[in-house]
């Protein structure tokens, strides 16, 4: 009996008993919340039910409690129910019940914790979007982590996502990259607004060679060369890093093609037209404070040329109209002011603001002996995702970045997650899953099968702590789509290895040798299977392996 299963008995149960005495059934919530204690002695899980609906049918918590838990005892599941402090209900659940939550993980298999709480709902995940004007920092890198796991997580719960990265091919900071790899291939000095870093110098030759006559064109066709063939030189680099790195796209969306397409024009005058944009100094502003921002944004500067909300307003459009039920920006610190001014745009184009949704990450610090890493050796001024990836490797970069909550900002020491011990994290779970690989090659040779027909022998408390751990998962994918917290997901990994690390060391799984096969040894081989399946289900969700062996 998984906690759902327990929490839809606990509902059925409550509705027999408010309808027999005579008591109103609506007070009863949509789903009951079952919590495991944190002191087991007080049972396997609990539940403030009584405490919640009391008021409203006019009982006594602790007498509707009573009522519940004499129903509740009488089913063959549960072994104890009990009354605790003033009326919350503590159960144990009888050990075949309990030990079903095997049989229910290894008859689902991958599909263990999956759900359809956003079956039907298309959505559009936007994440990185880094300018191609340099190697993607460790911001974007974050963010390759943490929506490349949102997005299966979003899928485990039913959502047709579409991943989307927005290309920032259009605007002045294309115009200073140009400038830069023109400097760079004459040997010039960098622009004071350039960028710089070896990456530049490498890109220049890379154009050069390709375009042998490009240094001896007009001015203007020499930058336009420089732009068009180094943009795409380091989008290239820009992919094959985020490809390496485990986070591909479905789309990638070009800004320019916002402006060459109209898109921005049409947005504008729609706009105009439904009154939203007025005129003010020579600008054209959106009345964005009607729709909560802070303040009225210019579209359209003074000098007739469009601000970058003019963009973002045609972009919201765009996302929309090709059927996105929910839009997602993973943005980056410096970007919390966009909440309010997307959400505006999109109310003010007639779309619900509840289609978008704005998350912001925080900003993240390499640490190497307790002092920051400041410098990166090919871009020059900051960190870069192929940086962090040659000290630590993929998974321990995936897995640092996806463990924390976005909300808070995150230092990665890099002694640890580069080193093989339990005290990384990464390295920890990784290692349970190859334990319970072992285990199962080890069974094989000894004719050892894992068997269901006995889950009832599993009484032991670190067989009970693994099985009802095992039975949170699917609770726990829930709650990560829900509130868009990848991270919960890793914690749940390590609680599991953490738990079935416990049960190994406290339980016999296969027999010794030259010991008999015993109905215990099926079971427990059984449990294992589960946790390694739970296991692998939640690494694939944040998008590390499970490996067979280390």
């Amino acid at each position: 009996m998984t906690p759902a299963d327990l929490s839809t008995l606990i509902k059925t149960t409550a509705t027999d008993v408010l309808s027999a005495k005579g008591l109103d059934t609506s007070a009863l919530p949509a789903e009951v919340v079952v919590e495991r204690p944190r002191n087991p002695e007080h049972g396997d899980y609990a539940t403030n039910l009584a405490l919640q609906i009391a008021k409203k049918v006019g009982v006594n918590p602790r007498e509707l409690a009573t009522w519940l838990a004499e129903a509740l005892g009488k089913n063959e599941a549960i072994e104890i129910a009990e009354i605790a402090g003033p009326g919350f209900l503590n159960i144990r659940l009888a050990a075949a019940a309990q030990g079903g939550i095997v049989t229910t993980i290894l008859d689902a298999g991958q599909a263990y914790g999956n759900n359809d709480d956003f079956q039907g709902t298309k959505v559009n995940l936007e994440f990185v979007s880094a300018n191609p004007t340099g190697p993607i920092h460790l911001g974007g890198t974050r963010w390759a982590a943490v929506g490349d796991s949102l997005g299966r997580i979003l899928a485990a719960s039913g959502a047709d996502v579409i991943r989307e990265y927005y290309f920032n091919d259009h605007g002045e900071q294309i115009n200073r990259f140009a400038r830069s790899l023109v400097a760079a291939a004459k040997n010039e000095p960098t622009p004071e607004d350039g960028y710089a870093g070896e990456y530049i110098n490498d890109i220049a030759a890379a154009v050069v060679q390709k375009n042998p006559d490009v240094l001896s064109l007009e001015q203007d066709e020499m930058q336009e060369t420089f732009r068009a063939e180094g943009v795409e030189m380091m989008f290239a680099h820009i992919k094959k890093s985020l490809h390496e790195f485990g986070t591909d796209f479905d789309v990638y969306f070009h800004e320019n093609s916002l402006f060459e397409s109209g898109a921005v024009d049409k947005a504008i005058e729609t706009l105009k037209s439904n009154g939203k944009l007025y005129e003010k100094d020579g600008a054209w502003w959106l009345r964005a404070t009607e729709f909560g921002d802070e303040k009225d944004r210019v579209v359209i500067k003074s000098d007739g040329n469009a601000a970058y909300i003019a963009g973002d307003i045609a972009y919201v459009v765009d996302k929309i109209e090709r059927g996105h039920d929910l839009c997602i920006y993973m943005l980056g610190a410096d970007h919390h002011g966009y909440i309010a001014r997307l959400k505006a745009s999109a109310a003010a184009l007639g779309y619900n603001p509840d289609s978008v949704e704005v998350m912001i990450g925080q900003m993240v610090n390499l640490v190497r002996d307790g002092k920051a890493v400041r410098m990166s050796k090919r871009a020059g001024t900051v960190i870069t995702l192929d940086d962090l990836v040659e000290a630590v490797g993929v998974d321990a970069a995936r897995y640092s970045l996806i463990r924390s909550s976005v909300d808070s900002s995150l230092d990665i020491d890099m002694g640890l997650w580069a080193s093989q011990s339990s005290e990384n994290p990464v390295y920890y779970v990784q290692y349970g899953h190859a334990r319970l690989c072992s285990i199962a090659r080890k069974a094989a040779e000894l004719g050892v099968e894992a068997a269901t027909d006995n889950l009832e022998l599993l009484t032991h408390e670190r067989e009970g702590d693994l099985i009802r751990t095992l039975g949170e998962f699917p609770a726990v994918v829930k709650s990560a789509a829900q509130l868009r917290e990848p991270h919960r997901i890793a914690r749940f990994a390590e609680e599991l290895a953490g738990s079935f690390h416990r049960f190994y060391d406290s339980c016999q799984i296969l027999p010794k040798a030259g010991e008999e096969k015993e109905p215990i040894h099926g079971a427990r081989l059984a449990l294992a299977a589960a946790t390694r399946q739970t296991l692998a289900n939640a690494l694939r969700l944040v998008g590390i392996n499970a490996p067979e062996k280390m």
